[in-house]
């Protein structure tokens, strides 16, 4: 056995803590990390011996249950580790989009009408046409609900594929990209929010709606501590979660709650740093403290005021969104991933979506999805976006051709992360095995366009650039 000495032990962990830190620090790493667990869930979902246990996982029971002679209550009802995943999980998801729109309405790309304007059409326009390609393949069936499958971008897979292209994407249409995605999210929200939903409990949503108001007016006065935000957002989710209204939405309402002023001005940052920094130094000279090594107990009282202040001298919203993202792009994502991904194919056939599914009443959902994605989401962004332009209404992206932006629009029919959740939502008022069938077929139309998406959009990008090159 070889042995290895214990400094290059500590220079290999090193060496591993850089590279792990250098690999999420890519913009393409949550979309690999993504893929990755696609794979592993369409995997554990059908080998023979994961299978069961895969599906039995997803399907155990997490709910607390008090009971007595008398009554009996379970809290949270019907609460599975699915559930929990598209409910609670998702939350945080949904909270961290909330919080990068505000960031983006605020002092980003959508801070201004002539910045926002045209992502903004582009995006509808990206989220219209495809609903239509969904509607014209299921129109007048039962299916005909499911037209919000094809409507949102997954901004991971998108930014991850312009990232790899590197320059062959002009910064313009990545920036361009990007804010159609916020916005397409946004579109996407709103669209859960209206249409898949239950049956609304007004009591509880007025409820919800005077705790909201509440928290707004604190907002207003100035609040800055965090506490007196979070801890009212569990009761949010609470009252969403019974109200019928789906609980993410819980998450997106208090994101846009969440203040982006920092609790201390730059002025108290200055004065208390120096104050802080000069009290260090003279606890360096305390006699009694000769011999003790640096920080000694004054000292740590200083460093911890330091940190306090300095940490509080940023934005709540944005401390927030800086601290969940690593944990939604490589935890909650992935685990999205594994437990939605995994599609059971009875047979080869079933990635078929060109053929409509054996039930009485059903249109093609997989043909809408499929074509939606694909086709509806670049000729509704390249389309919204001429009008815009031709109008004068919205500005082309600078250093851009109308090719190259129906190429990046291409890669806006990646539809991954939002749609699948969409899908997941959809088909609830058909009978269980109907739903299953049809959001398990649904699944893969939105992997196969993806996939589909991901790749016609490269190519042309390549091509195109390639082109252009040739011409200067």
């Amino acid at each position: 056995m070889r042995i290895i000495p214990l400094y290059k032990w500590n220079k290999g962990l090193h060496n591993m803590k850089l590279s792990q830190t250098h690999f999420m620090n890519q913009p393409w790493a949550g979309g690999v990390t993504l893929l990755a667990c696609v794979i592993v869930a369409m995997l554990l979902a059908n080998l023979p011996f994961t299978s069961h246990f895969y599906h039995e996982i997803l399907e155990t029971s997490l709910s607390m249950t008090i009971s007595n002679e008398t009554f009996t209550v379970s809290f949270p009802q019907e609460m599975t580790v699915e559930k929990f995943i598209n409910d609670i999980l998702m939350v945080v998801f949904f909270f961290t989009i909330g919080l990068e729109i505000k960031r983006e309405v605020v002092c980003g790309e959508l801070s201004s009408v002539k910045k926002a304007l045209l992502p903004v059409i582009a995006a509808a326009g990206g989220m219209a046409v495809p609903a239509l390609f969904y509607t014209l393949f299921n129109v007048g069936t039962t299916t005909v609900g499911g037209w919000g499958i094809p409507t949102a971008t997954d901004i991971a897979f998108a930014v991850g594929i312009m990232s790899i292209l590197g320059n062959k994407v002009p910064i313009s249409l990545k920036v361009f990209l990007t804010a159609l995605a916020i916005a397409d999210d946004l579109g996407a929200i709103l669209v859960v929010a209206f249409f898949y939903g239950g049956d609304i409990n007004m009591p509880l949503l007025f409820i919800a709606l005077i705790l909201l108001t509440a928290i707004f007016i604190m907002n207003k006065l100035g609040e800055k501590r965090m506490m007196f935000y979070l801890i009212p957002a569990i009761v949010v989710w609470f009252l969403f979660y019974y109200s019928g209204i789906h609980s993410t939405m819980s998450g997106v309402v208090m994101a846009f709650m969440i203040p982006m002023d920092a609790r201390f001005s730059r002025s108290y940052l200055d004065r208390s740093n120096r104050k802080y920094l000069t009290r260090l130094s003279l606890y360096d000279d305390d006699e009694f403290e000769q011999g003790v090594p640096f920080p000694n107990g004054p000292q740590r009282h200083c460093l911890r005021r330091m940190s306090y202040i300095n940490n509080n001298s940023i934005g709540m919203s944005y401390r927030l969104e800086h601290a969940l993202n690593p944990w939604v792009n490589f935890l909650i994502m992935p685990i999205f991933a594994l437990a939605n991904a995994g599609v059971v194919i009875p047979d080869v056939s079933f990635f078929n979506i060109f053929q409509a599914l054996p039930l009485e009443g059903v249109g093609f959902v997989g043909m809408g999805i499929f074509f939606g994605l694909l086709l509806g989401k670049p000729i509704g962004i390249t389309l919204a976006s001429f009008i815009a332009i031709k109008s004068k209404v919205g500005a082309m992206p600078e250093g851009a051709s109308w090719k190259m932006l129906f190429a990046v629009a291409c890669l806006g029919g990646i539809g991954f992360t939002m749609a699948i959740f969409v899908d997941t939502l959809s088909f609830g008022e058909l009978p269980p095995e109907t739903t299953e069938m049809l959001r398990s077929s649904g699944k893969i139309a939105v992997l196969l366009a993806s996939l589909s998406a991901g790749i016609l959009g490269s190519v042309l990008i390549s091509l195109f650039h390639r082109i252009e090159n040739r011409k200067k």
